[in-house]
């Protein structure tokens, strides 16, 4: 039977379940196919059914929080598409630490921190998502990275729910080795007492930095590439003359040169062709082998990730 594995795992998982369910409303650039079978885990109980299942009958998962930094295929997601909840049980603050859930957008993180007198997470205020997505992402800006914040990580596993510390899931620049098969079900967080006051007049000036250097009227989904050692993708691109260069419905955007836009009509592949042109044409010029920041989820064509490296698709929140 055709939808056989859908309607167990429905079965089997507390949660809601959509079949065929469009992701590109649910992505920060509004591009790409359905997921097979959409599904949001009750709680974290639920979540770790979900991975048995999928473990047992052999489904492909994989885990979107809010959708930044995703390109999803034009063909869509097989198997399993997970959600999680913005408010799994256990969020607490307590002292300079605060617990809050990996569903929880990254914007909850300032509200909770200024409400008990703590500051230190600036950096994320002009970064969009999930606290579990930034976490896997090792998220940051020119003022901090996750890395600097986390203390530590619960995750989700097919044999339960752990906390594990910081500094056992390997920060990188803008990616973390995570256990294979795991989930961030939660996130603690040491900040520091400080002004709130001063705080948030950062948060703003960095908010209105963006908004003057950043494409952020139209749908993206951030930056497309790491910057590398010394330099700046953006500056690399806009070198080999692509800022504004437009494929279909999606461009280099002419405000910020690392940054694809869709124009309201872009399709996956439209994006992956503006990539493969930036990094072979930076490589051409330069010898500079870029990497992409942006993880590629679903079926994409033969050979149209070929020259497109980065944070691949996988059971980790984006």
């Amino acid at each position: 039977m055709a939808f056989a594995w859908q309607d167990e795992i429905a079965r089997r998982v507390r949660g809601e379940a959509v079949r065929d369910a469009p992701l590109a409303p649910r992505t920060s650039i509004r591009v790409g196919g359905p997921a097979d079978l959409l599904l949001r885990p009750a709680d974290p109980d639920a979540l770790c059914e979900l991975l048995r299942a999928v473990r047992e009958m052999g489904v492909p998962l994989s885990v979107l929080g809010g959708g930044a930094n995703t390109l999803v295929a034009d063909a869509g997601v097989r198997g399993v598409v997970a959600r999680l909840p913005p408010d799994f049980p256990g969020e607490a603050v307590e002292g300079e630490r605060v617990l809050l859930s990996g569903g929880a957008p990254t914007s909850r993180l300032a509200a909770r921190a200024h409400a008990h007198g703590l500051v230190g997470m600036e950096f994320l205020s002009g970064i969009p998502g999930t606290l579990g997505g930034a976490t896997a992402m090792n998220a940051g800006t020119r003022l901090g990275e996750m890395k600097d914040l986390v203390e530590r990580v619960e995750l989700a596993t097919a044999d339960g729910t752990g906390f594990v510390p910081a500094a056992s899931v390997g920060f990188g620049y803008r990616t973390c080795a995570l256990p294979p098969g795991a989930v961030v079900t939660r996130v603690e967080l040491r900040l520091r007492r400080g002004d709130v006051r001063e705080s948030a007049a950062r948060m703003r000036e960095d908010q209105a930095r963006r908004r003057l250097s950043q494409p952020l009227d139209r749908p993206t989904f951030g930056s497309t590439f790491r910057n590398p050692p010394g330099d700046h993708a953006g500056r690399l691109i806009e070198a080999v003359g692509l800022k504004g260069y437009r494929v279909g419905d999606a461009t280099w955007s002419d405000v910020h040169a690392n940054f694809v836009v869709n124009l309201g009509g872009a399709t996956a592949s439209d994006v992956v062709a503006l990539i493969r042109l930036a990094r072979a044409r930076v490589l051409e010029r330069f010898g500079v082998r870029l990497a992409t920041e942006v993880r590629f989820l679903g079926q994409f064509l033969a050979g149209e990730l070929e020259d497109a490296p980065g944070p691949g698709p996988g059971p980790r929140e984006s």
